[in-house]
């Protein structure tokens, strides 16, 4: 950057309020659409597979383009990409409010694709523009401040949804619009392009579509296993294709002298390391919260509003340490402060998997609040020592990377939880209990069943989030911001 401190300083703030609103928009409706799917549900007169479809598929679309998307915008810049991830969530959104009955939400399902598509390249480009804006040694702090918005949309989002939904749930998604065109005109007035781009690169398109073949059809094809559409037989087939194009992605890879994926970038063992154990922390904690809403609203009773309230001691913990957590990363490294996260993480999640219908709520509260301050402990430190390892030219793709694994581990972690916690449970109770809460008490061998298989699911999100621990403790020790 060519400013002087003093203007360089200024567009730290400015840049960090653009990806905040990027951020805050994606974590409220993530968090207020689960409060409105009963009524989804209704006016569109769906089921309880297509409503998860709607969640999944934009986890799924997200997964599999943050990738290509970060190697896009190491070739042609942040902002163009980031303002046009902004423009395409909020036409997705727009799109979304008007899902027509007809289509018994499949159209919703596809609008959702559209929005992840937006999604994925906000959250690509959002960690690449702090850490080009904020000088070395301050990384850590722009990244941490920027863990406060998905914290708060996480804490907001069920009370916007819940008065939003009041009005119509058609407001969950259109109340995205005059936000999204806010964040797409504040993008494109005040972000900067600070780093010189190189110049004669060439596109990697064989390695971006072989990879999103293949990481979609594995997505695809766990999902289709947790909550299944079509005969299996088609998803042994899915997996076929997944590692063929896996495979062909591969070698396209070592073939081509401008990689979509440099797989280089693995050889500094901070990069690999912290990236690892962010993809163990996302197959170890990407059900659990999901997990967590059946809980309240079966065995704890809840109706979906104020099981979403109950939900914020994770995200007032996480909210609190993020900030904190980033600004010491800054001056101790990212070793120590991101491996204690994970292991007060696993003590919340020992503590969860001990929790029945009949605890008292503070003891849940507690455990809520150290998992998500074990979260923010190792997130933004996390995080730092990724962008801090590599090159400004190789942002883009590594956050694209280190998003992309942890987004994986999430989805494998619902394909693994969902079956643990629904397997013996009868499907249209859940669907009751997950879309209008109120219980589980006349139904005692269900409300057993169910206990058993969250204790398990939290059990086994104990044991990856300790492996998870062992991986983080064994990056380097020590690099100056990261």
């Amino acid at each position: 950057m060519n400013q002087d401190s003093e203007n360089w300083h200024g567009y730290e703030w400015t840049a960090l309020s653009v990806t905040t609103i990027g951020t805050l928009l994606a974590s409220v409706q993530g968090s207020a659409l689960l409060i409105a799917l009963p009524e989804i549900l209704t006016h569109l007169k769906t089921d309880f597979i297509t409503i998860m479809w709607v969640i999944l598929s934009f986890m799924l679309i997200t997964t599999a383009f943050v990738p290509v998307v970060g190697r896009l915008a190491d070739m042609f810049g942040r902002k163009n990409l980031y303002n046009a991830g902004f423009a395409i969530f909020t036409v997705g959104s727009l799109l979304a409010a008007f899902s027509q009955p007809q289509f018994h939400g499949w159209d919703l399902v596809f609008y959702r694709i559209i929005q992840g598509i937006g999604g994925a390249m906000l959250f690509t480009n959002g960690a690449a523009i702090v850490t080009d804006a904020f000088r070395k040694g301050r990384v850590g702090l722009g990244l941490g401040v920027n863990q406060i918005a998905l914290a708060a949309g996480f804490l907001l989002g069920p009370v916007i949804g819940g008065i939003l939904t009041a009005v119509s749930w058609q407001w969950v998604f259109l109340i995205n619009v005059p936000l999204g065109i806010f964040g797409t005109l504040w993008g494109a007035l005040k972000l900067r392009e600070p780093i010189t781009l190189a110049s004669n690169q060439r596109f990697d398109w064989m390695g971006s579509f072989t990879f999103t073949i293949g990481l979609g059809s594995l997505l695809l094809a766990v999902s289709l296993i947790a909550f299944p559409l079509i005969s299996i037989k088609y998803v042994y087939a899915l997996f076929i294709c997944a590692v063929l194009g896996l495979t062909a992605f591969f070698f396209a890879e070592r073939r081509t002298g401008q990689p979509m994926l440099d797989f280089n970038l693995f050889s500094d063992k901070l990069f690999a390391y912290s990236c690892a154990a962010n993809a163990l922390n996302g197959l170890a904690r990407g059900a659990v919260l999901f997990v967590l809403i059946f809980f309240l609203q079966g065995p704890y009773g809840q109706d979906p509003l104020w099981a979403g309230i109950m939900m914020a001691p994770f995200g007032a913990a996480f909210m609190v340490i993020g900030p904190v957590s980033g600004y010491l990363s800054d001056r101790y490294g990212s070793r120590g402060l991101a491996t204690a996260g994970l292991l007060v993480s696993a003590l919340g999640l020992a503590g969860l998997s001990t929790v029945t219908s009949t605890s008292p709520y503070w003891v849940l509260a507690l455990f809520m609040a150290l998992m998500g301050g074990g979260s923010g402990l190792f997130a933004s430190p996390n995080m730092n020592a990724v962008m801090s390892s590599v090159q400004p030219g190789q942002r883009g793709i590594a956050a694209g990377t280190n998003a992309m694994l942890m987004s994986t581990g999430q989805m494998l972690s619902i394909a693994i939880a969902f079956p643990l916690v629904l397997s013996r449970i009868p499907l249209d109770l859940m669907f009751h209990v997950f879309l209008y809460g109120g219980g589980m008490a006349g139904t005692p061998q269900a409300l057993a069943d169910f206990e058993m298989g969250t204790h398990e699911a939290f059990l086994v999100s104990f044991a990856v989030t300790l492996i998870a621990a062992i991986v983080s403790y064994s990056r380097p020790s020590f690099k100056r911001g990261a």
